[in-house]
């Protein structure tokens, strides 16, 4: 048993550094499409009010945040309640195509609410999946977004795990 604890531990890190260094590999486009981080989205996350969500997904989706917004990678879950709820994940360009989450998955999401547009979302700092499994989108401290930061700072927070 403990060494499918190690395996599976061994590659959840390895999951994350992949998405870090992946990300600290990546060059930020010229024009971030609204991702900015001063930007009008990204002025609705409010680090003060962390939230906790313990959830289902149900569907990972492409979204357009806000009108005119370059697309980006949101999830559809339902809380014990089975409430629907649309959680914001971050921009496609920085994210991919696959952030190692599918249907089904039981997941605990760390963030904020926000109304854009009339609509009430979830905007994702970090997402747990089992003991193992996470992708961190934004510092839970101010909200800072990864996808801004510099390679060296993304080299930090990946040490930093």
């Amino acid at each position: 048993m403990k060494m499918v604890k190690q395996a599976i531990s061994t590659a959840a890190v390895l999951f994350l550094a992949l998405v870090l260094t992946a990300a600290a590999g990546y060059s930020q486009p010229a024009d971030m499409g609204g991702w900015e981080e001063g930007g009008e989205y990204n002025r609705l996350y409010a680090a003060s009010e962390l939230d906790r969500l313990k959830c289902t997904i149900d569907k990972v989706i492409e979204v357009e945040p806000m009108a005119g917004m370059a697309p980006g990678i949101a999830l559809l879950v339902k809380d014990a309640d089975g409430e629907k709820i649309t959680v914001h994940v971050g921009p496609k360009w920085f994210l991919g195509d696959s952030i190692g989450f599918k249907r089904g998955d039981e997941v605990k999401i760390r963030g904020a609410w926000a109304e854009i547009e009339g609509q009430e979302v979830f905007m994702a700092a970090k997402i747990k999946k089992g003991d193992f499994a996470e992708l961190k989108v934004r510092l839970t401290k101010d909200g800072k977004p990864f996808w801004t930061m510099t390679p060296e700072e993304l080299a930090r927070e990946r040490n930093s795990e």
